[in-house]
């Protein structure tokens, strides 16, 4: 057993471990095919060495009501998800079989962030993580559109999520390139700056060659919650620059005949005129009538839903009898959470569900309104960004039920609330709760 003095010399270490662990989290989810998984798992195991020690390091922070809602809400979804699996006697399935244990990680994500609370990674490890993740991305989608001359680039896995998680990289890095607005006295602040510009245009070039349509549709709105956080430190003819910049580098990327933007704008068009006509058999038409089976299965079992297997079956039946296209009988889930969710699960899961993306909402657009630090401002438009960029991303595609969706939606909202957090005055507030 470690004794007293060689425990505290060990908490110095937890902070610095931390830090490696989201920057690497950040930087490999879209690189690496097994870090949304072993780096969680390690995150999880050293937050529990962590919790094992109850003195106070000089990171160490005290959980609060707040926490205890965002972990309730945690828990509450976790636990009907697990309920549904047990009654169902069925675990999700996912992509390549990856998504056994889906419903276990809302409580790994509990885990680490009880760590984090305590011992907080540095904001760095958020902004450079974040920053590196677009950069490797970038790179990727270029060598593989441009080198390849593969029409969607996806690093070997699913497109969509590749292109919406490298959109939300993309987007934390231009907080980070604003915050950083108010240090350039030397060279190597306006190289920090660079990095952070080249990361948001490298992020936004994946996202782009992605081919994925639902993360242009949401990038407008994460945009303007930009706006919220610093249009009243941030000069106009500052504004005006950095918005000019990002639209040439979308309508330039969109021009170019390899990125094949034009052609899945054009597709997506034909596809609505065409499923206006009857014809269900297009990649929109398919989503469509997804749509419509989901709320089909829903009416009919409105409170606790079809559940986890049950759900494919029933709809498969119906696919069967012709009611609907068999092209939905490919997928494991509706590419809508909040449709998917309610299918399953019922208004008891979909009232979860809204409360896993509603409770860090209001929490976090309270510290955005309060605070007026530029730190704290930033890690909570940050936090907002996360979640209202998920909600988006679920209005195509079931980005919980994937495991780099969920694993990047957890990882990233506890990190930005663990952060926001332990800055000074989100620390003054809790020792007054």
């Amino acid at each position: 057993m470690l004794d007293t003095v060689s425990t505290n010399r060990a908490f110095p270490f937890f902070p610095l471990i931390n830090t490696g662990l989201l920057a690497a989290f950040l930087a490999l989810l879209l690189v690496v095919h097994q870090a949304y998984f072993v780096i969680p798992f390690l995150a999880a195991a050293v937050a529990l060495l962590g919790l094992l020690f109850n003195g106070k390091g000089s990171r160490c922070r005290a959980w609060d009501w707040e926490d205890a809602c965002c972990l309730g809400t945690l828990g509450l979804f976790t636990l009907l998800w697990c309920l549904d699996v047990a009654r169902t006697g069925k675990w999700p399935v996912g992509e390549g079989n990856q998504g056994f244990y889906l419903p276990l990680w809302p409580i790994l994500a509990a885990v680490v962030w009880l760590g984090w609370r305590r011992w907080t990674p540095s904001l760095s490890a958020l902004w450079y993580g974040a920053a590196l993740g677009c950069i490797l991305a970038g790179g990727i989608a270029a060598y593989e559109c441009w080198i390849l001359g593969r029409g969607r680039a996806s690093n070997g896995i699913n497109a969509i999520p590749f292109g919406n998680l490298s959109l939300l990289l993309a987007t934390i890095s231009i907080v980070a390139f604003l915050v950083r607005r108010g240090h350039i006295r030397n060279t190597r602040e306006w190289l920090k700056r660079g990095l952070f510009l080249l990361a948001a245009v490298s992020g936004l070039m994946a996202s782009i060659l992605s081919g994925t349509r639902g993360s242009w549709i949401v990038f407008p709105v994460l945009l303007w919650l930009l706006y919220l956080a610093f249009w009243e430190s941030l000069p106009a003819r500052r504004l005006v620059p950095i918005g000019a910049a990002v639209a040439v580098v979308i309508i330039g990327a969109s021009l170019l005949p390899t990125t094949g933007v034009q052609e899945r704008v054009a597709e997506a068009v034909d596809n609505l005129e065409e499923y206006a006509e009857g014809d269900t058999y297009s990649s929109l038409g398919i989503r469509l009538e997804m749509w419509r089976a989901g709320a089909h299965l829903f009416s009919e079992k409105p409170l606790l839903g079809w559940g986890e297997g049950r759900l494919e079956e029933r709809r498969d039946q119906w696919v069967a009898e012709g009611l609907y296209n068999r092209g939905i009988s490919r997928y494991d889930q509706l590419h809508n959470d909040m449709i998917d969710t309610a299918a399953r699960r019922g208004l008891v899961g979909l009232v979860s569900l809204l409360l896993l993306y509603g409770v860090p909402i209001v929490l976090f657009a309270k510290h955005l309104r309060r605070r007026k630090d530029v730190q704290g401002r930033a890690l909570a438009v940050s936090g907002l960004i996360v979640v209202v960029a998920f909600i988006g991303f679920g209005l195509t595609q079931s980005l919980l039920r994937d495991v780099r969706g969920l694993s990047g939606f957890l990882g990233m909202l506890t990190a930005c609330w663990c952060l926001l957090k332990a800055t000074p005055e989100g620390a003054r507030k809790t020792a007054q709760s």
